[in-house]
């Protein structure tokens, strides 16, 4: 038995881990590596194991750094199963669509530009033979995925349906638990459930994206995202959300209705401008089962979900080019997250250079991504090959952060109460670090990071 490390060790995306037991070998995710130009172009990189020979994937979540090389995978010869959380196979199947289908017109563009044959990286034909490999299982299920290995998905509480994976191993009578983390969210996450607490484990292969760092109070972070949409510029010009299309779309559109009244904000027209979010909110609102108290209760209430008489779905890009004849009053949620490509991209070229515009940054930007870039408030930028200054204003709200930090990471530790051996992935390696030296102080805690092709003898 034994677990090699492969993608998002010693980074933070390309989420890809393998378990070898009795001669069969497990995926646990086989996530899109993002960020900058030439680290996407490795996603194309041959995987460093035949594909043929994997016998299952395990699936955590619907996110691309965690499931969007699975097209890649069925094309190169895997023909097992795909096991993940009911509600994640639904958004898995909207996800792998869109992440084609944009592929194919990312390709044809590029491919007009240069006048060279540019190939997707995979096609939408190829993104639907993942959907039938898919196999959903519900949380605290016991199942079997090949012989001397069991698996359980516990709620993870960081998008609908994202789970922390338990995993039996048992060969020549020797048995080992392993408990994989998959992506952990904040405690008191609107809609969402809290993680899940697990009482022990052999070894535990860990998250660590703010690793490094504490989230804003969110009540402060919610008070500060009223304050920036009842401000007096924000009746002049417009306001961009880049957002993830699953989880950050659902919950900010959550606290725009919640607060609704309070922050005036049926003066503005509110757009969630990305055909995939669309489809993925209609996953959110249809599992009801899998919200928390607070979010059941305000479902009640209102009579559905979501919360907003003012929202306008954009599904056909007319529609979406049509928001960037309007000079303010708009409030554009539209993907992607890292505005690496999808439809904010458009609407940061035409709106970035003017001063009335405010972009509302609201989760993680990877190095080299476009998001980062305004982060770290660099005074131009390029978008379609044109050079754009940046006029607006950039507001970081890091409290709305689908990840823990520290503290929600070690809390989660914590509930194991025998203290295994902590494995560190999916984290910059300065966050790595940080978590290490502050998860050892607090309870002395085996700490270690992986490289990629490290091997775990379990």
């Amino acid at each position: 038995m034994k677990l090699e490390f492969f993608g998002a060790a010693a980074e933070v995306t390309g989420s890809c881990h393998i378990l070898h037991i009795g001669g069969r070998q497990v995926l646990l995710d086989c996530g899109l590596i993002q960020g900058s130009r030439r680290d996407e172009e490795r996603n194309r990189d041959p995987f460093p194991f035949d594909a043929s020979g994997i016998d299952a994937v395990v699936l955590s979540h619907a996110h691309l750094d965690h499931c969007g090389r699975l097209p890649l995978l069925v094309k190169r010869g895997f023909k097992g199963p795909i096991y993940t959380q009911d509600a994640s196979c639904e958004l898995v199947a909207i996800l792998l669509a869109d992440a084609a289908h944009l592929a194919e017109r990312d390709a044809e563009y590029k491919s007009r530009k240069t006048g060279k044959k540019v190939k997707p990286l995979y096609t939408v034909a190829e993104g639907e033979r993942v959907i039938r490999q898919l196999q959903n299982r519900k949380y605290r299920e016991i199942f079997e995925v090949v012989d001397g290995m069991k698996v359980r998905f516990r709620d993870a509480g960081h998008i609908l349906g994202s789970a922390s994976v338990e995993v039996w191993l048992s060969e020549n009578g020797a048995e080992r638990k392993i408990v994989f983390s998959g992506d952990l969210g904040q405690y008191d996450t609107p809609i969402l459930r809290d993680p899940e607490p697990i009482d022990r484990a052999d070894f535990v292969l860990m998250e660590s994206t703010y690793g490094g760092r504490r989230h804003r109070d969110r009540a402060e972070t919610v008070k500060e995202l009223g304050e920036i949409l009842t401000s007096e510029r924000s009746r002049k010009g417009n306001i961009l959300v880049p957002a993830f299309s699953i989880g950050r779309s659902q919950e900010i559109m959550y606290q725009l209705g919640k607060h609704f009244d309070e922050w005036d904000l049926g003066r503005f027209q509110i757009y969630l401008d990305s055909p995939m979010a669309i489809e993925a909110s209609k996953v959110y609102w249809s599992n009801t089962h899998l919200y928390d108290e607070e979010a059941t209760r305000l479902r009640s209430e209102n009579g559905g979900m979501p919360l907003l008489p003012n929202l306008k779905l954009s599904r056909h890009p007319e529609e979406s080019m049509a928001i960037n004849r309007i000079r303010s009053g708009a409030i554009v949620i539209a993907g992607s997250g890292m505005c690496n490509g999808g439809r904010i991209i458009h609407h940061l070229k035409y709106n970035l250079a003017r001063e009335e515009t405010q972009v509302l940054i609201t989760g993680y930007q990877a190095n080299g991504s476009l998001g980062r870039r305004l982060v770290n408030r660099e005074q131009s930028v390029r978008i379609h090959g044109r050079t754009i200054p940046v006029r607006a204003t950039v507001h970081t709200v890091g409290g709305l952060s689908a990840h823990g930090d520290q503290d929600d990471l070690a809390r989660w530790y914590e509930c194991m109460e025998n203290r295994p051996p902590v494995y560190l992935v999916h984290g910059e390696v300065d966050s790595q670090e940080d978590f290490r030296n502050y998860l050892g102080k607090r309870n002395g805690a085996e700490i270690h990071l992986p490289k990629p092709g490290d091997f775990l003898e379990l």
